[in-house]
């Protein structure tokens, strides 16, 4: 089997491959919102309504690059300056957000296994899901149209997201067996960050045009 197959662009960029994807990831976001729905109930009773957004970061990571994915498939036919700018931070937010979170958890469930968390058959599924964002988003950005400053912004927006967490307790619950690893969790998560910006940049700076 030639494995170029699946880099080139003509299969990737195939409409039965993009519906594929699309489905694939609608269904996850909607499986991750619901994932989050007892942390989010307990945001609305304890927490300002403000910081809902700031709560379900995978599922809304997915999203963008679901929105993303239309945004391939249907090219705006006529251009207008708002629509490309939406355009491009949706994508910049969709490479950067997923590719951070998609490792992050499955950098948690490795650590709470490291440390004696049980693992079963949802933490696998998670593992796989969560590496596969990660490694569509890079993929796919060659595609899209986000540039540099876009993706400064999506680094802005990760930034902002990890201080409102760990500023005021809403970050993703953790294993019981990283719970008195905030500290170091919090350091890998900004670090990750960083990182997911880096390695965007990298796809960005390296693609054939």
């Amino acid at each position: 089997m030639n494995l170029s197959l699946f880099w080139s662009r003509s299969f990737l960029l195939n409409r039965n491959v993009l519906w594929l994807l699309f489905i694939v990831n609608l269904v996850g976001t909607i499986y991750g919102y619901i994932w989050y729905e007892n942390q989010l109930i307990w945001t609305i009773e304890n927490k300002p309504a403000w910081m809902l957004p700031f709560v379900p970061d995978s599922p809304t990571s997915s999203l963008f690059f679901t929105l993303s994915l239309l945004f391939l498939m249907f090219p705006p036919q006529r251009s207008s300056k708002l629509g490309d700018i939406v355009r491009v931070v949706i994508e910049a937010l969709a490479v950067v957000c997923s590719v951070k979170y998609g490792i992050w958890a499955v950098a948690m469930i490795v650590g709470g296994a490291a440390q004696g968390d049980v693992l079963n058959w949802q933490h696998y599924m998670l593992i796989a899901s969560h590496l596969g964002m990660a490694a569509e988003a890079l993929l796919y950005f060659r595609f899209m149209k986000a540039r540099t400053g876009a993706l400064v912004a999506g680094l802005g927006w990760l930034l902002l997201n990890d201080t409102i967490d760990y500023t005021y307790g809403i970050n993703p619950w953790l294993p019981a067996e990283l719970e008195d690893d905030l500290d170091a969790v919090r350091t890998f998560t900004y670090a990750l960050s960083f990182a997911s910006f880096l390695a965007a940049w990298l796809v960005l700076r390296f693609r054939k045009k």
